[in-house]
């Protein structure tokens, strides 16, 4: 593969690497041994899934695999593909060639259920060989069906050290900067500002090496210059792609760990990223019932509060409201006791359909009542401290405990006290 490129090709495509060997990064699946590497080396390449973030060489490696195989190769983007034009491309071989062609479909997660589905029968009948690229978690973005028929794998954001080979081979091989007397002292800023982003790093020093003065003998690119061009370091956050589950994941396991700083990290970086208050503030107020529960009561309260809040006042002062909750919420005492029990009782019930004992049953009729509706209820109320112990379960279930009282301050106390109404009661028997 030897690409012709015009004078104004980006410097990302112009470095676009021709053969497996020249891909900078993902070692764990092109490294001798490695996944990939064994599919090619046996001339084997099935439908396969590259699972990573934008500008870490899903494109690439797709059209490199189906070079390696020697297979032709079609590349559909799901942003302009319909339905139609899918059918084109499957019905496109047409038998004439004993090798399946490789259709390369980039963001296939964008595809709807009917495009995907249009898909299963080639995948299936090894009509086609399928590369989907998508920077969302496939077990979310891509039917189970193509999925179970597809091998996935994930790519990683390049390392630091792989952005610096990146630029470095820009530098010395691209047959339009390698003229120029270039120094770069911005490397590390580059490497911050593309979040493991290939792609991202080279437009970055393109775009530094255009702006540069022209009137200097030697172009350098430091700090300075590359956070003008760059403007702002763009926060990568994706609100609708898998960074937004792992986020609100990483924010919630440190509220749970009881790490308010951390806490607060993980949600600054979503409301930066433009992730909605009330999307966090729903998370919060399910947390403080799941993970802090009984242990401190009001959590629930505090968080119920704050979300009513942030709705009526909006960004960017509802960051004071989440702030101040998130971190009352990490700092609390914690307890999955009624979390636990409201699920033991939910599995239970989904296999049990014990009907209501009679006494339990609310006899408003008098046949209701002849029945035997509502006979031998006992009415608390009418019995010292409220109580009077009784069977509330269908008769099967009797003594099925689904709750737990957590060892904090809070639930120790209300068992102390159960415990005490049942010493009652049983005293006064």
């Amino acid at each position: 593969m030897s690409p012709n490129f015009h004078a104004d090709t980006p410097l990302a495509q112009r470095m676009r690497p021709t053969s497996l060997d020249a891909i900078i990064g993902q070692a764990h699946l092109l490294a001798a041994d490695a996944p990939l590497r064994r599919l090619v080396d046996q001339s084997h390449l099935p439908s396969i899934i590259l699972h990573g973030e934008a500008g870490i060489g899903k494109t690439t490696i797709a059209m490199l695999l189906a070079d390696a195989v020697g297979r032709p190769f079609h590349a559909l983007s799901a942003l302009n593909t319909g339905v139609k034009q899918l059918r084109e491309v499957l019905d496109s071989n047409d038998g004439l060639s004993f090798e399946s062609p490789v259709v390369f479909i980039d963001e296939i997660h964008r595809f709807n259920k009917a495009q995907q589905d249009a898909l299963l029968g080639a995948v299936e009948s090894g009509d086609i060989t399928l590369i989907g690229a998508t920077t969302e978690n496939p077990s979310f973005s891509v039917n189970n069906a193509l999925l179970s028929r597809c091998q996935v794998y994930r790519l990683e954001p390049l390392s630091t050290e792989q952005i610096a080979a990146v630029l470095k081979r820009a530098l010395t091989q691209d047959t339009q900067l390698k003229q120029r007397p270039i120094e770069l002292r911005a490397q590390d800023f580059i490497s911050q500002l593309a979040h493991g982003d290939a792609r991202k790093a080279l437009n970055l020093l393109e775009l530094a090496v255009q702006t540069a003065d022209p009137t200097q003998p030697t172009i350098v690119i430091d700090d300075a210059l590359v956070g003008r061009v760059a403007q702002t370091a763009l926060v990568r956050y994706d609100k609708e792609g898998e960074q937004h589950y792992d986020m609100v994941s990483a924010m919630i396991k440190s509220v749970r760990g009881s790490d308010p700083d951390a806490a607060l990290y993980w949600m600054a970086r979503m409301l930066v990223g433009g992730e909605p208050a009330d999307f966090i503030a729903r998370r919060l107020v399910i947390l403080a019932s799941e993970d802090i529960g009984n242990a401190n009561p009001n959590a629930l309260l505090l968080a119920d509060a704050a979300l009513r809040s942030v709705q009526s006042i909006g960004m960017p002062e509802a960051r004071i409201i989440l702030g101040q909750v998130v971190v009352y919420l990490a700092t609390s005492a914690k307890s999955n006791s009624t979390y636990k029990a409201i699920n033991a009782a939910m599995a239970l019930a989904e296999k049990d359909a014990s009907p209501v004992p009679l006494h339990l049953r609310n006899g408003v009729t008098k046949l209701m009542r002849d029945q035997g509706y509502g006979a031998n209820y006992v009415y608390p109320h009418d019995y010292p401290n409220h109580y009077y112990p009784q069977n509330y379960l269908p008769h099967n279930l009797a003594g099925t405990r689904f709750y737990e009282f957590a060892d904090n301050q809070r639930e120790q106390h209300s068992k102390q006290f159960m415990q005490w109404l049942q010493q009652q009661a049983a005293s006064n028997d």
